[in-house]
């Protein structure tokens, strides 16, 4: 089966074509990322705005141009914390189906939670019991289970643009900002309470994670080989949010090629992580590339499982 899933972020929007053989094993074909900031000031005015949109779109007609070429049976176009969080989103499909012709589909937090989680397991082999944290731009999500069994899962309203917007009114922000924004994240992980994360692996995946993998072994160009399953340890994670903290963002983007259109975002976005693992007791994470684009692709395989094995009754 051969498939395109793109992932409409707050920050960026993600291209996945792949095949998926008769076990479901993904094999990726092509994998694309733009970062166009669609979730720019929603937040505060839960409104996607005109300049973000477009800029969208047109990330939307580059990735129809790379499709096209594919003999697909389906393409996903799943739109996540921002579009969730926008008045206006039904203004988004309209002008999506419009112009380039694609149906965009909402995903709910739980249902991006369940299929960032399948997505995410599908890269980690021999992983029996989970924990994936996915660190957005607006939204992070947390959620347990073990090899193909989702236990529980949350879908917390901190991301690494909205705490920006939100706490970071200078640059680099100041301890009092700082501060602030820890509360807000300490609030939102109690939310998760109820949730048993010993003896767990803990595997992230999304710009936050992969971005600091690249950082942390002083990558200065993004290298998929380089992320796959790279072990980041908290001390590190540590090490990192107190340089970045420091440090201007025009500073950081000099880092890395990575932080380009995260430069702004990833003190926050690593503040988020070191509260996760601090908060809940891991000394590692396992990075993955692996999210919801992968969970989707699985989930249109096994749907035509459901349908062969309909026709086949």
């Amino acid at each position: 089966m051969n498939v395109a899933a793109i992932d409409i972020g707050t920050n960026t929007v993600l291209l996945l074509v792949a095949q998926i053989d008769a076990d479901g094993k993904i094999i990726p074909v092509v994998y694309e990322q733009r970062i166009p900031r669609l979730g720019n000031g929603v937040d505060a005015q839960k409104n996607l705005q005109p300049e973000s949109i477009r800029r969208v779109v047109d990330v939307l007609k580059e990735y129809r141009a790379t499709v096209t070429r594919f003999n697909l049976e389906k393409v996903i176009v799943a739109g996540t914390s921002a579009v969730r969080d926008a008045h206006n989103r039904e203004d988004l499909a309209l002008l999506i189906k419009n112009q380039v012709g694609f149906d965009l589909e909402v995903l709910s937090g739980d249902d991006e939670a369940y299929w960032t989680y399948r997505g995410a397991t599908s890269g980690v082999p021999g992983v029996q019991r989970a924990t994936v944290v996915d660190i957005g731009g607006g939204s992070t999500e947390i959620t347990i289970g073990n090899a193909r069994t989702v236990e529980n899962k949350i879908s917390l309203n901190v991301g690494s643009v909205r705490l920006t917007e939100r706490f970071f009114k200078h640059d680099p922000p100041t301890h009092t900002e700082l501060e602030s924004a820890i509360t807000c994240v300490e609030d939102e992980l109690a939310k998760a309470k109820g949730f048993d994360f010993e003896d767990r692996t803990l595997i992230g995946v999304a710009g936050t994670a992969t971005s600091l993998a690249m950082l942390d072994q002083g990558c200065k160009e993004f290298s998929i080989d380089a992320v796959t399953n790279y072990h980041l340890k908290l001390d590190n994670v540590n090490a990192l949010f107190r340089t970045l903290r420091a440090m201007p963002s025009v500073e950081i983007l000099n880092l890395s090629s990575v932080m380009q259109g995260r430069n702004d975002v990833i003190v926050a976005g690593t503040l988020i992580l070191r509260e996760i693992m601090a908060h809940y007791k891991f000394t590692e994470m396992i990075v993955n590339e692996r999210g919801v684009r992968y969970g989707l692709a699985i989930r249109e395989w096994e749907k035509s499982l459901s349908t062969h094995q309909g026709v086949l009754l």
